[in-house]
């Protein structure tokens, strides 16, 4: 079984405050996570880039600025995150794909390292921001992407990255337009736990790298593994030994480098879900039971929230808090409210016997959990807060209301003023006291506004 770092009781210390559900992020476990993975990779000159999209909350990019990681941004609001924090320079790593005009003109300004997608955008990056001295190039090698034997996934059907001929065909272009320290990255499967994995995407890269060297004369400074280590998401399944994969990556530069005569360059990662997955977790109020053809225990948490098990079908570890050393004798789907049969974080799950009132943990939510969120039948985003190692806990964002959601209908030149209509309907309703007098402080508190 999986135990969550967050017991019944510190969970409804914070429910009382902010309300449920919530995300609550570990801040000791992501600590630990970075410092593993610079201890893994203390032999080479290593940078862990975290990816903002798995978690994008500023509170979250600063504790990982403390602890000397960068930040990987794929748009032009990920830059004003990341920098809104500090991050500036080659700090910043920014890989995009099919990139707008503004995005590489921001990129630049803040000094990022581009890692660029597309041997069309050269162009287009000379054109909005310049092209830099140093650059990195990110490379599809097609086909499908093996180890032994086994087929991790298909490179050839993603759209990302320069297949060969074009990465050699884009330096002495590059060489040309004043570039003088060139990368390079590939990303090639996801949420990986063969440990086998990075080590082979890392024999793929040296060995371009010295191609790139033997026909252009020009040394790869950095190679970048990017991400895909993944995350044991099931109670059964085992963490991926990142300090083995360390030392197997040492082993293939250096056999390489003998081989080839080429210095050791240095290594980056853009590591998102291995370094906050782990460390998130969406608790959420059980609030109805319903007993049709199948058991459902209904929480007041949605796809919304977590979309993952709706969209990919995935699993996330259910606890129901309190309940730990419960026998699991009851069958569950456990079910959000939204319009849609998908919305289901688990089918066909054995618990312990759930009541309305319960709070439940869903585990491994601190990447791609509420950065996926959206406001698909007027739902709204949840809270987020950081629980330190000592059990004190702080609001790093605050919870949605109403008023966020229609803020977008406010603007100049608008045909329906949303908001004079939600005043005056809040006015009518107040005029009914007898009628409303039964409703949750929240609900009166929302409706209000």
């Amino acid at each position: 079984m999986k135990t969550p770092f967050i017991g019944k009781e510190k969970a409804e210390e914070i429910a009382a405050a902010v309300g449920t559900p919530y995300y609550v992020y570990d801040a000791e476990g992501i600590k630990n996570a970075l410092s593993g993975l610079k201890n893994a990779f203390a032999w080479c000159d290593f940078k862990e880039y975290y990816a903002v999209k798995a978690c994008p909350n500023p509170y979250i990019l600063k504790l990982i600025k403390d602890c000397g990681g960068g930040a990987d941004c794929s748009s032009y609001t990920e830059l004003l995150l990341a920098s809104s924090v500090g991050f500036a320079g080659e700090d910043i790593m920014f890989s995009s794909n099919v990139t707008p005009a503004e995005d590489f003109e921001a990129a630049r300004a803040l000094g990022a390292v581009i890692n660029l997608d597309d041997i069309t955008h050269i162009d287009f990056l000379e054109k909005h921001g310049g092209i830099p001295e140093k650059i990195c190039l990110r490379y599809n090698p097609g086909g499908n992407f093996e180890i032994s034997g086994e087929i991790m996934g298909s490179p050839e059907e993603a759209k990302y990255g320069m297949t060969r001929a074009q990465i050699m065909e884009a330096v002495p272009v590059l060489l040309g337009k004043g570039v003088k320290e060139f990368g390079l990255h590939a990303f090639l499967a996801s949420n990986m736990q063969n440990e086998d994995y990075w080590p082979k995407l890392a024999e793929i890269l040296f060995e371009l790298a010295a191609d790139v060297r033997d026909k252009y004369g020009v040394t790869v400074s950095f190679i970048n593994l990017s991400g895909g280590i993944g995350i044991p998401y099931r109670p059964e399944d085992a963490p991926v030994d990142i300090a083995a994969v360390g030392e197997r990556v040492k082993e293939v530069f250096e056999n390489e480098s003998k081989k080839r005569g080429l210095a050791l360059p240095a290594v980056k990662a853009e590591l998102g879900r291995y370094m906050t997955g782990p460390y998130g977790i969406l608790v959420s109020r059980v609030i109805h039971m319903k007993h049709i053809y199948r058991e459902y225990a209904g929480l007041d948490a949605c796809a919304a929230n977590l979309m993952r098990p709706a969209m990919y079908g995935s699993y996330h570890h259910i606890t129901v808090l309190g309940k730990e050393n419960d026998e699991p004798d009851t069958v569950y789907d456990v079910t959000g409210g939204l319009c849609e049969n998908n919305d289901k974080f688990a089918v066909n799950r054995l618990l312990p016997k759930i009541e309305p009132g319960d709070l439940v943990a869903i585990h491994d939510a601190g990447a791609h959990g509420f950065s996926m969120g959206y406001n698909y039948n007027g739902k709204l985003r949840s809270a987020e807060v950081l629980l330190e190692k000592d059990g004190t806990w702080k609001l790093i964002r605050r919870a949605e209301t109403p008023k966020d959601y229609f803020a977008t209908f406010g603007f100049e030149g608008a045909d329906i003023e949303v908001k004079d209509r939600f005043y005056t309907l809040s006015a009518a309703l107040r005029s009914f006291p007898d009628k409303f007098s039964g409703m949750t402080k929240k609900a009166a508190a929302d409706i209000t506004i």
